[in-house]
């Protein structure tokens, strides 16, 4: 026997990652606000792309879309954790989206799309949708060419899009966003060239956190719910 209870590893992670969060010069505020606000939630989920983290990942974000049914405009956020190893990003990036595939695939025999969005990844409107209600998803790992992407372990963090509309409506993203970028550059020497303003291009192209071309054409399939 090793000695390590059920789930002491999954706390490690939550603490690391907490911590990778908590560093001055992090660039997202948001993040950092639900950190410290108390409205940042996390689980581990083991392998990305496998059923049971898809399964696991659904249940979560149901528990949480129930907790912030109006998040209002302080930062909330949950991020699901993984043991996964990916040799760069683009490993990491196709494994992003085979395990969005897979939990769509569960999700649309209970749900259909959030309305409010698009369900075709090429769409400017595009955000995705899991149990009826969509969401931004940032991905983060230890191969992220971006620091501010370069979390210790693997992971998927979710936004709520009518957040971001919210906080558009009361003029509180651009200053978020240019207090980011800010703090990128300070960071990293440049502005992450992927940080599209919200609602000008597809916010797929942003999810793996890779600078994807011009002709990246998104593996994922929005299909027709089953409900």
């Amino acid at each position: 026997m090793s000695g390590v209870k059920p789930g002491a590893g999954a706390a490690t992670h939550q603490r690391r990652f907490d911590a990778f969060v908590d560093q001055p010069e992090f660039p997202c505020v948001g993040a950092r606000s639900a950190l410290h606000t108390g409205r940042l939630r996390h689980a581990s989920h083991g392998t990305m792309g496998s059923v049971a983290a898809a399964q696991a990942l659904r249940r979560d974000l149901r528990a949480f879309s129930e907790e912030f049914p109006d998040p209002g405009n302080q930062p909330v956020s949950f991020v699901a954790l993984f043991d996964d190893v990916f040799e760069d990003e683009l490993a990491f990036e196709r494994r992003l989206w085979e395990h969005l595939q897979v939990v769509h695939d569960l999700d649309r025999q209970e749900y259909a799309w959030d309305a409010t969005v698009s369900d075709h990844p090429s769409d400017e409107q595009f955000s995705m949708s899991i149990g009826g209600r969509a969401y931004f998803v940032v991905g983060m790992h230890p191969k992220a060419s971006r620091l501010a992407r370069r979390s210790p372990m693997p992971c998927l963090v979710f936004n709520f899009h009518n957040q971001f509309e919210s906080l558009k409506e009361s003029g509180k993203y651009g200053t978020m966003q240019n207090a980011i970028r800010k703090r990128d550059l300070a960071l990293q020497g440049s502005i992450n060239p992927v940080l599209a303003r919200f609602g000008e291009s597809s916010e797929a192209r942003q999810y793996s956190g890779r600078e994807v071309p011009a002709d990246w054409v998104c593996p994922f399939s929005g299909k027709k719910a089953h409900v």
